[in-house]
């Protein structure tokens, strides 16, 4: 984390037992969410129950970048939390829940719209089988009929936008997959 974890024990001693449960399960969304700016966790008893021990709650206070996330576990009476260890468990499974509903909401907001790679024909030898496609930074790559799709290769000529897939063939840079653009071409950088 970023900034250090901050525990509190109000109306209740401290414990180095439970700070240690506490340190441990926050290490874990550490490593889930590598952006926690901070965490904070308060522990208390809540209520005597007249024929059972005390209930606990725990308050976890998390910041990330664009969002606090807030998490209470003391929901009414669930004699579960009369383990302090329970109610740390129960608490930080319901943080690491709100950190996966963001990351995924972040994930979400910012979706990777990048152009395919693209070029244009700049070699076609329909009766060899092959072609040269050059990128638009000046490359040329090397493509086989059998790896345009749909049985397109006869319908390129030198000139034609392609969209490719390269990878590195025993002779350099080859596309292993090939798709004609028809008229909806891409557009991009």
């Amino acid at each position: 984390m970023q900034i250090p974890l901050q525990i509190t024990f109000q109306n209740m001693e401290s414990s180095p037992a439970v700070e240690a449960k506490i340190r441990e399960k926050a290490e874990k969304l550490d490593r889930f969410h590598e952006h926690i700016m901070a965490c904070r966790v308060v522990v208390e008893p809540i209520g005597q129950q007249h024929h059972q021990g005390k209930l606990y709650q725990v308050r976890i206070d998390l910041t990330v970048p664009g969002a606090e996330i807030a998490v209470s576990r003391d929901r009414g009476l669930n004699h579960a939390h009369e383990d302090v260890y329970v109610a740390i468990r129960d608490a930080f499974n319901a943080a690491r829940r709100q950190l996966e509903d963001q990351l995924g909401r972040l994930k979400r907001k910012v979706k990777n719209h990048e152009t395919p790679p693209h070029g244009r024909v700049a070699e076609y030898h329909a009766q060899e089988g092959y072609g040269k496609i050059r990128t638009a930074d000046g490359r040329d790559i090397y493509f086989h009929e059998n790896s345009v799709l749909n049985e397109g290769f006869g319908q390129l000529s030198v000139g034609s936008e392609v969209r490719f897939v390269e990878e590195t063939g025993e002779q350099g840079p080859q596309a292993s997959t090939v798709k004609p653009v028809g008229k909806h071409h891409i557009t991009g950088p």
